[in-house]
């Protein structure tokens, strides 16, 4: 028996779950719980809500209310949107909690006093008129990079990573006021010193995914920066040093410890150490756009706290709506709680998981939700289930039959049987999980041939042998498919046992054993029912309303503002554009004849290019990843017709093509001047 810790990313609770949030965690990370259970090995799985950062205290400013009261709210929230789809999470805990201040305060005391964390002096933006600096989501602004709305950390429009300090005409969100910059002193930790510990826990854990392997080892190749671990604001947990008042421990400082605390939280609760599964096997189920902190960031800081790294990292890629990307501003997106009021949790379960192996982006479609539906779980399992239960009633009254004297086909039925329990539970043990779901449907669909060519209502009047066998057989299946589909639907799994008269608690060997003839079953019920075209109809309206709406009441908010609605039409053209609209773009090679930093920046960096026939002035946030004698000399892609920009009161003319880390890049074997195609 293994012990085995499974936990999933922390929902951040400033809002419900929604169907992404399933499809790339919670389902999987309950399906392999749930397979492992069964299997014998010891598991404990664990969540909680991430509940400190500024996106949850800028709602509370905007609401008048206390940031817990937000939190607490959409704690709620999720917490029955996580029970309705039956994720069976052994402890589901706060970062609220005071177990969990706790442990993060005990864990940055001994990363600092081991040397691993220090102070270090850096530019921020202050407002003068609320007395206070403004961590990056308390500010708003121009982007440098596009000219869009952006907010202090990122910009929705062309995606570019921001430090508050580089927006062009910043604002505070809270007063509108224009803030300044200043000095202050902030806590780092110090990523870079794990480079090597790091490249060699990513490139021999024989564990982790491609998708997670590539990501970190591409991160690492660039080189790690030191990662600031602290904020001044109120809203978090406070730093556990003398002379830090006024300081709390960033975000990602301490969210991960949630996985620790939750577990704490459970230890308190059962008498048993957490420990003991931590020091097992670990695994951590998250979404693909927090690959980065949970491949590098959290393991650089459980190495300094001398644990146990995690063993396994799944990381599940995104999932799109009806060919478009998810977004909840926009309200295009479909909320759990909105999608249990209409449909059985288990179809949706399916769904997300039969529709595409975990590390390929998905979509979610109405029109494939209900033909995978209503072509699978109806025709293909429910179809089998139903006509095998109704003959045994009907033909053997209500009793598993004998099965003697088997024919060829027979002997072959009962072989995939037989292989299905190994075939289902390799594939869910190797996170395989789709793969495993389409084995119980290919095998449900050799029922349904089996059950056609041996005609058991023919064969009762002709040769009663041939139907008692098929019968008995379609049974074995019937009772199988109840204990493998466990972990996958597990209401319906529940269903099924209840109609064949077996426990729902099964072992996966359980499906192994065949019924015993004589074995009585209970009466048929429908268990998958076909969803009408209209339903569907209903759905896509009620989503396609919602986007209008949004958008109308987007439009209003607006009307005054001409340069924020230029800007947000940008943002919405942005999704797709056309060849010609690219062909817009002019990019050439450029080489970079003078670079150095600006003062009181610790990212722009002002360089001089040589595009061939000319040299333009442009400024880059490139000076957390290369120092300015680094770049001389370098050939790099820049974008040569943007309108000139200015910032923090320096020109530039055109913008150098980069990954949102920083990372230039370095077309080495082109012309200076070479135009891209």
């Amino acid at each position: 028996m293994t012990k085995i810790f499974i936990s999933c990313a922390l929902p951040y609770a400033n809002g419900p779950c929604h169907l992404g949030h399933l499809r790339s965690t919670y389902i999987p990370a309950d399906i392999y719980a749930r397979y492992n259970r069964m299997a014998g090995n010891d598991v404990l799985m664990v969540c909680a809500t991430d509940e400190h950062g500024t996106p949850i205290a800028v709602k509370a400013d905007a609401e008048g209310k206390e940031p817990i009261e937000v939190a607490k709210r959409y704690h709620d929230m999720i917490v029955e949107d996580i029970n309705s789809c039956d994720i069976s999470f052994d402890n589901f805990a706060r970062t609220t909690d005071e177990i969990h201040y706790q442990i993060s305060q005990n864990f940055f005391k001994y990363l600092y006093n081991k040397g691993l964390i220090y102070e270090e002096t850096i530019q921020q933006l202050y407002c003068e008129n609320c007395e206070k600096f403004l961590p990056d989501r308390y500010v708003e602004g121009i982007c440098p990079v596009c000219g869009a709305e952006a907010r202090g950390d990122h910009c929705e429009v062309c995606g570019r990573a921001l430090d508050p300090i580089e927006l062009v005409e910043p604002k505070c969100l809270t007063c509108g006021n224009t803030p300044v910059i200043r000095d202050s002193t902030q806590y780092f930790f110090k990523l870079s010193h794990f480079q090597k510990p790091l490249e060699e826990y990513i490139s021999t854990n024989p564990y982790l995914p491609p998708n997670v392997r590539n990501y970190a080892q591409n991160w690492l190749k660039e080189g790690l920066q030191d990662w600031i671990m602290t904020r001044d604001m109120k809203w978090g947990i406070p730093v556990p040093l003398e002379g830090a008042e006024g300081k709390v421990i960033y975000v990602w400082g301490e969210a991960f410890i949630g996985y620790m605390s939750s577990a704490a939280a459970w230890s308190r609760r059962t008498g048993i150490p957490w420990e003991d599964y931590w020091n097992g096997h670990v695994v951590h189920f998250i979404g693909k756009d927090i690959i980065y902190h949970h491949s590098l960031f959290w393991p650089a800081m459980l190495l300094g706290r001398d644990c146990k790294l995690p063993d396994d990292i799944f990381a599940g890629e995104f999932l799109s709506l009806e060919g478009r990307k998810m977004s909840t501003s926009k309200n295009w997106v479909v909320w759990v709680a909105d999608f249990v009021k209409d449909f059985d949790s288990d179809l949706l379960r399916y769904y997300l998981t039969i529709n595409a192996p975990l590390n390929k982006d998905t979509d979610f479609s109405w029109d494939e939700f209900q033909r995978r539906v209503n072509d699978e779980l109806a025709d293909v399992i429910g179809n089998f289930l139903h006509r095998t239960f109704t003959f045994t009633k009907k033909f053997f009254d209500g009793k598993v039959p004998e099965y003697k004297n088997p024919s060829e086909a027979d002997l072959e039925f009962e072989q995939a049987i037989k292989e299905l329990p190994d075939k289902v539970g390799d594939l869910i043990a190797d996170m395989k999980f789709r793969e495993g779901l389409v084995e119980i449907i290919l095998t449900a669909k050799k029922g349904n041939k089996y059950f056609n060519d041996q005609e058991p209502w023919k064969a009762v009047k002709e040769d009663m042998e041939k139907a008692s066998n098929c019968l008995y057989l379609s049974n074995q299946l019937c009772k199988a498919m109840a204990v493998l589909l466990k972990p996958y639907i597990p209401n319906k799994a529940d269903a099924i046992c209840n109609i064949i008269n077996i426990p729902t608690e099964n072992t996966w060997d359980d499906a192994k054993v065949f019924l015993e003839t004589g074995h009585e079953i209970n009466k048929a019920k429908p268990l998958f029912k076909k969803i009408e075209d209209k339903v569907i109809e209903a759905q896509k309206e009620k989503l396609y309303k919602n986007l209008e709406t949004q958008e109308n009441e987007s439009k209003d908010d607006k009307k005054d503002d001409k340069k924020s609605k230029e800007s947000k039409d940008e943002g919405e053209k942005m999704d797709l554009i056309s060849i010609d609209e690219f062909a817009k773009v002019e990019i050439k090679i450029g080489k970079i004849l003078e670079c150095e930093k600006i003062e009181k920046s610790n990212k722009l960096l002002r360089t001089q290019i040589d595009i061939g026939d000319k040299t333009i002035q442009v400024i880059a946030g490139l000076g957390k990843r290369y120092a300015p004698e680094d770049l001389v000399g370098k050939k790099v892609p820049v974008v040569t017709n943007l309108k000139p920009a200015k910032l923090m009161g320096e020109l530039s003319e055109g913008m150098i093509m980069a990954t949102e880390s920083a990372a230039i890049l370095t077309p080495d074997d082109c012309e200076i001047g070479e135009l891209l195609m």
